[in-house]
C-alpha cells in the first residue's frame, strides 16, 4: 500500500520547468517533521520552562536565532538540489516572513482584548505556532495538488492575491478585533463550560470535580482561526514562486517558527512600521500578477526575490523615517509650546 504523503511528495515530477522539481523520500519529510518538532519542544521545556514575560534583549536575540537558522537552510536547499531550489526557498521564505509581521500585530490585538498576562502569552502561542503548521501543511499539499491538475487555478490564486492586496489598501489604519463575533469561539462556549478567570498556564482547570476551559482556550481557538485568514493568502502567494511541496512548506514552517520571538519584540511597535502594510500589499499584488502572466510568461525567481527583498526593505527604511520625521515634529511642537509659557508678561 503506497502512503498518501509518498503520492503528494512524487506529484512535483510533473510540475512546470520554470520551477525546481524533485522527489523527496519520505524518510526525508519525516526527518524534517522530527527536527521541526524537536526545535518546538526545546524552545517549550529548555528555553520557556519557566513562565515570564521576555525583555525586548531576549527577543532580539531569539528573533536572531531563528531568523539565522530560517535563512541558513537556504545553503542546504543549495547543497541539495542547488541554486534554483535554493532561491525559491528564500523567496517563499522572505514572503512568509514578512506576511507574518502582519499576523504578529493581529496576535497583540487578540492578547489585549483577552487581558492575558505577558507572562502567559508564550504558552498559547507555542500551541498557536504548532497548530499552525498542521495547518499549512494539509494547505500546501491541497494547494499544490490543485495547482498540479488545474492549471487554471493560476488565475483564480492570482486574482484573490490582487483583491487581498487591494483590500489592504483600502483599510489601513488600527484593526479592530472581535473575538466574540468568532463562529469557533462561540461554539466552543456553547460545549465546553468555561471560567472566566485564568489559572496560569492551564488550557482546562479542574473545579469541584468538573472540567472547565480557561480564557486561554478561547484566546487559543481565535489565533488558530485567525490564522486560517493568513494562511489563505501566504500560501497562494508562496506559490507563485515555487511549487515543490518541500519548498514551500519547509519556508512556511521555519518563517513561522520564529514568530513567537517576533511577536514579543514586534508587538508594541506596530506604529514604527506605519508603511509596512503598503509594502504587503505590493508584495501581494506582484505575486499575484506573477501567477495571471504565468502561462504567457514566467518571471525569473531571482528577480522575484529581488523584487520582494526591495519593496520590503524599502517599506521598513520608509518607516522608521516617516516615524523619526513625526518624531521630530513633535519635539519641535512641544519646544515651540514651552516657548510660548516662558515669555514674560508685560507689566
Amino acid at each position: 500500500m503506497v502512503s498518501p504523503l509518498a503520492v503528494f511528495a512524487s506529484e512535483s515530477s510533473s510540475q512546470d520547468e520554470n520551477f525546481a522539481s524533485f522527489h523527496v523520500p519520505v524518510w526525508v519529510w519525516v526527518v524534517f517533521l522530527a527536527v521541526v518538532t524537536a526545535m518546538l519542544i526545546v524552545d517549550l521545556l529548555v528555553v520557556h520552562r519557566r513562565p515570564h514575560a521576555p525583555t525586548m534583549k531576549e527577543a532580539a536575540i531569539e528573533s536572531a536565532v531563528w531568523i539565522s537558522i530560517g535563512v541558513g537552510f537556504t545553503g542546504v536547499m543549495f547543497w541539495w538540489h542547488g541554486s534554483q531550489a535554493a532561491t525559491e526557498y528564500i523567496s517563499g521564505y522572505l514572503i512568509e516572513k514578512s506576511l507574518s509581521v502582519d499576523n504578529v500585530f493581529v496576535w497583540a490585538l487578540i492578547m489585549g482584548y483577552f487581558a492575558v498576562p505577558r507572562k502567559y502569552q508564550f504558552r498559547v502561542l507555542f500551541w498557536g505556532i504548532f497548530g499552525a503548521l498542521v495547518l499549512r501543511f494539509l494547505f500546501i499539499l491541497v494547494g499544490v495538488s490543485l495547482l498540479n491538475r488545474f492549471e487554471w487555478m493560476l488565475f483564480v490564486f492570482g486574482a484573490f492575491l490582487l483583491v487581498t492586496a487591494v483590500r489592504m489598501l483600502r483599510h489601513r489604519g488600527d484593526e479592530e478585533v472581535h473575538p466574540d463575533q468568532n463562529p469557533a469561539l462561540r461554539l466552543m462556549r456553547r460545549v465546553i463550560p468555561s471560567t472566566t478567570e485564568y489559572n496560569g498556564q492551564r488550557l482546562f482547570v479542574r473545579e469541584n470535580a468538573k472540567w472547565l476551559a480557561t480564557p486561554l482556550l478561547a484566546v487559543l481557538i481565535v489565533i488558530e482561526t485567525s490564522d486560517v485568514v493568513f494562511a489563505v493568502d501566504s500560501i497562494p502567494a508562496i506559490l507563485a514562486v515555487s511549487r515543490e511541496q518541500f519548498i514551500v512548506f519547509s519556508s512556511n514552517a521555519f518563517a513561522i517558527l520564529g514568530l513567537r520571538a517576533l511577536y514579543f519584540l514586534l508587538a508594541d511597535l506596530k506604529d514604527k512600521f506605519s508603511l509596512l502594510q503598503e509594502g504587503l500589499a505590493i508584495i501581494l499584488a506582484f505575486v499575484g500578477v506573477k501567477m495571471i502572466i504565468s502561462e504567457w510568461y514566467h518571471i525569473p525567481t531571482p528577480l522575484s526575490l529581488a523584487v520582494i527583498a526591495l519593496v520590503l526593505t524599502g517599506a521598513i527604511l520608509l518607516s522608521i523615517r516617516k516615524d523619526r520625521r513625526a518624531a521630530a515634529l513633535a519635539a519641535a511642537s512641544a519646544d515651540a509650546t514651552d516657548d510660548e509659557h516662558e515669555l514674560p508678561t508685560g507689566s
